[in-house]
């Protein structure tokens, strides 16, 4: 809307918006000048009006990072159309020029013959590794001890902790965490000394600490991992509260009478309403019970049963049931 009826000198017309534009910019001009005009030192003040802003953007970006854990439609087709553009095929695992295969076993031999693959002799052979590593563990003969390939840790990562509402901050005890195969990757997301695990077999806790922690990098995340068994969780602490609890595949073979021992133990170091325990494969020892005994017995210990849930994993033919449970009372 102009504010004459006849056209202003040269053409020029000035409207609403242009003067309220230019309002603004007076006033923003005039703080300025109030500001560089008081007592206090310039280059301060610019920092106290700065730099909570960066900070601010930068938690906001970190955060908006970690909403999504799981792999997204668009990472699938992505990854799908590389290897469609570079023509890439299966091929299978044959000697060819530059490229020496050798199967698990071949890799431990060479390690046994050779003393290592650097080939050290003699005092050498002992003083240049920091954490010797058994061979054994070198060719990760451990990766096959659970009965499913390896990358299926990641399947149960992704379900769990987008399951609980998971954040870096949160707390996680695992029960029977073996070789790490899905420790390592809440490990690697949750803050240091926010992952706990309670684990019997000695060969794994060799795996885990020997090698999967150091050659992932994650020696410094601190995990608490303890070898116990009779589901003592009195080395963790007293204070501590969870926000997720789980149990992978290891309730079904635990006795039921420990199991229920088990859950009156870790009933009140669950977080209230928010936390969650999952237990996959089956939960025997509450339908052994009957229905509404074992809701009964739930209900006594403050627990509330939330439904059977199934996950697809990512790159094998292969999923997952797992069973919810939250505490509902503090």
């Amino acid at each position: 809307m102009a504010l004459s009826s006849s056209p202003p000198a040269k053409g020029i017309v000035i409207t609403v918006p242009v003067l309220v534009l230019a309002a603004s910019a007076t006033a923003i001009l005039f703080l300025l000048l109030s500001l560089s005009s008081s007592s206090c030192d310039c280059s301060s003040a610019v920092g106290i009006v700065r730099t909570p802003v960066i900070e601010s953007a930068v938690e906001n970006a970190a955060f908006s990072v970690a909403e999504r854990i799981s792999t997204s439609k668009d990472d699938v087709e992505w990854v799908k159309d590389q290897i469609r553009i570079n023509g890439l095929h299966m091929q299978d695992n044959v000697l060819r020029k530059g490229i020496n295969p050798r199967t698990r076993a071949e890799q431990l031999q060479d390690l046994i013959n050779y003393k290592g693959i650097s080939h050290y002799e003699g005092q050498e052979s002992n003083n240049h590794t920091a954490l010797p590593c058994p061979g054994g563990l070198l060719v990760e003969e451990h990766h096959s001890n659970y009965g499913e390939p390896w990358a299926g840790g990641r399947d149960v990562f992704e379900f769990l902790a987008e399951s609980s509402h998971l954040r870096p901050n949160s707390r996680v005890l695992e029960i029977g965490c073996g070789t790490l195969r899905v420790g390592l990757h809440f490990i690697r997301y949750l803050k240091p000394e926010h992952f706990h695990c309670l684990e019997r077999d000695e060969l794994s806790l060799m795996a885990a600490f020997r090698y999967e922690l150091p050659s992932q990098g994650l020696l410094h995340k601190r995990p608490l991992i303890v070898r116990g068994e009779d589901m003592d969780f009195s080395k963790f602490g007293s204070g501590v509260v969870y926000d997720l609890i789980y149990a992978s595949a290891v309730f079904l073979h635990m006795p039921d009478k420990l199991v229920w021992v088990g859950l009156e133990r870790l009933a009140s170091k669950l977080k209230p309403h928010d936390g969650r325990i999952f237990v996959s494969h089956n939960v025997k020892f509450c339908s052994r019970l009957g229905g509404e005994e074992c809701t009964k017995r739930l209900s006594s210990l403050g627990l509330e049963y939330l439904g059977k849930f199934t996950h697809d994993s990512l790159l094998f033919n292969h999923y997952e049931i797992w069973f919810g449970f939250r505490r509902f009372k503090t």
